[in-house]
């Protein structure tokens, strides 16, 4: 007899509202040998009835996010400047960052000017932001 417990049916509704297929994430920590590296992103395509995710991994991993012990953190927003895709686990950090990047850079140039629209399309919320 098998001591697993499973997840009541509310959590595993829950966890599937909160991650629908096709939610980008980052893995944060994963208890097994042949875990992705930390920080590895990829995409959810389903969640099953252990609340467990099922993962397609940017590096060709298909290991699930395991209920209760793993954990990952949802893309809150994804730049693109200068034709560079970055995934932002952070909205606030990707903010700061594209902020310090304005702070950087000649007011007048086409380099600030890509920098300031990202980052006014990150104060408006918008969670594809491009130059």
């Amino acid at each position: 007899m098998s001591n697993m417990r499973f997840p009541r049916q509310e959590i595993v509704e829950r966890v599937r509202k909160q991650y629908p297929s096709g939610t980008r994430v980052c893995l944060m920590r994963m208890k097994d040998v042949q875990a992705p590296p930390i920080g590895t992103f990829g995409t959810v395509t389903a969640v099953d009835d252990t609340a467990s995710l099922v993962m397609a991994w940017d590096n060709g991993s298909h290991l699930n996010v395991i209920y209760g012990e793993d954990e990952v953190a949802k893309v809150e927003a994804t730049t693109i400047c200068y034709g560079q895709k970055e995934e932002w686990t952070s909205r606030q950090k990707a903010r700061e960052f594209f902020l310090q990047a304005m702070m950087g850079c000649d007011p007048d140039s086409s380099e600030c000017s890509r920098y300031s629209k990202i980052y006014a399309e990150l104060v408006m919320g918008r969670s594809l932001c491009t130059d």
